[in-house]
């Protein structure tokens, strides 16, 4: 019996393994001794990129339901070491270490938030990396609407101007709402540069600027945080704000594990894949998702989104049972780019390439990102292993529907 292991549940790392089932399947009697495994901290899927939301309720879905009709295998588990000599993986479950084989090696164990050693943020500090930290973020706001108004109370820090904090920031005067969070309340939000989503463009920067204003969010910029307290934030420009929330969205970083391999990263922590996933010089080893860079064009890296890590699984668990049996193996090319910003109740940002040309604004572009965000990233949930497989197939979607006139 010759064995896949998937490490990871998120986007790359669930359609690796269902990607890896529908393979294993088309290929008949030569897959009938392939198991395939998955590992994951948790027991769900995370629709990661909606833990930003007023509303949490369906952001996990069980393993169970997307795994079992395929006869995928999975199991809980931290991943403390690999060792791609060995073929080994050493886990901590609920039974204590272990140690898992493979044949063949599926890391897709993506990314995490950034925490620097700055003074109290450990201790105070929320963010919305993981379902776990959104629902501890959702708590925390709900004890606050319960509470007797005091100062801070009603104002929120969000550090980091990128998409994840701007998303933060934006949906924050409904999550307040919700949490019982009335009147008087202000959001600001902090980051080094100079601009507000410094990597988002000159042409999108305005609309960014504008949704923001109107929503009444304030901006720190130009300045870091040096330290935080229960109490507030103090900024490396001396103001001290006072806040009993701070929530931290400034960077990313591939998984840790990335290091336990000898071969080329760039920046972010990432490994280098080639087309068909896998990383160079390293047999039997593929990687997804935002523990994996590939240039997908030609001519441009993969960034850290499901518009990448998904299609990336898919590929990557064709490939991994091709590579076991012998059968060709096929590239993975995206030839277009977009990115859809939330903006709260303001609308959304829809833009096209890799120089963010913009095609849609206000509630014309949210409706894109609701069907992105709904529907579009959401596996099928009917339980039936043809609908999962037509879903794991190794090609790539075209951009999502856009909604309204055209702004170019």
């Amino acid at each position: 019996m010759a064995r896949i292991v998937v490490l990871g549940a998120g986007f790359a790392g669930l359609w690796a393994a269902i990607g890896a089932a529908r393979m294993r399947e088309a290929i008949g009697e030569a897959g009938r001794d392939i198991e395939i495994h998955l590992i994951d901290r948790n027991p769900y899927h995370n629709i990661r990129v909606r833990n930003y939301e007023v509303d949490l309720s369906d952001v996990a879905l069980p393993l169970a339901q997307l795994l079992d009709p395929v006869g995928v295998t999975h199991g809980i588990g931290e991943v403390e070491a690999i060792d791609p000599a060995r073929r080994q993986i050493a886990l901590v479950t609920g039974r204590g270490e272990e140690t898992l084989s493979y044949d063949r090696l599926v890391l897709a164990l993506g990314s995490e938030v950034m925490r620097p050693d700055i003074p109290g943020l450990a201790e105070h500090a929320f963010d919305v990396d993981t379902y776990a930290a959104a629902r501890r973020l959702e708590e925390h706001l709900t004890s606050l609407g319960h509470s007797a108004p005091s100062p801070g109370r009603s104002t929120i820090v969000v550090v980091g101007a990128g998409f994840t904090g701007i998303e933060v920031a934006a949906e924050m005067p409904d999550r307040l709402m919700r949490a019982g969070i009335t009147g008087s309340r202000r959001i600001i939000l902090v980051d080094p540069n100079r601009a507000v989503g410094a990597t988002i463009g000159d042409r999108a920067r305005p609309v960014i600027e504008t949704a923001l204003s109107s929503l009444e969010v304030e901006t720190r910029l130009g300045v870091r945080v040096v330290s935080v307290e229960a109490s507030g934030v103090r900024l490396s420009s001396g103001e001290f704000i006072a806040a009993q929330t701070l929530i931290w969205c400034a960077g990313m970083r591939a998984s840790r594990r990335a290091e336990d391999f000898p071969e080329a990263r760039d920046r972010l922590g990432r490994l280098l894949v080639d087309p068909f996933m896998r990383i160079a010089d390293l047999p039997g080893v593929f990687a997804a998702g935002d523990v994996a860079s590939s240039v997908v064009d030609g001519l441009h890296p993969t960034v850290m989104s499901c518009q990448f890590a998904r299609p990336m699984g898919r590929f990557a668990g064709h490939n991994v049972v091709a590579d076991l049996v012998g059968r060709p193996m096929l590239p993975l090319r995206i030839d277009w780019y977009v990115t859809v910003l939330d903006l709260g109740d303001w609308g959304a940002l829809y833009t096209e390439g890799w120089d963010r040309e913009v095609r849609t604004t206000g509630q014309a572009a949210k409706a894109t990102k609701q069907t992105i965000n709904c529907k579009r990233i959401y596996p099928p949930l009917s339980g039936r292993k043809d609908d999962l497989f037509a879903a794991a197939a190794p090609t790539v979607q075209a951009p999502p529907p856009t909604y309204g006139a055209s702004r170019r």
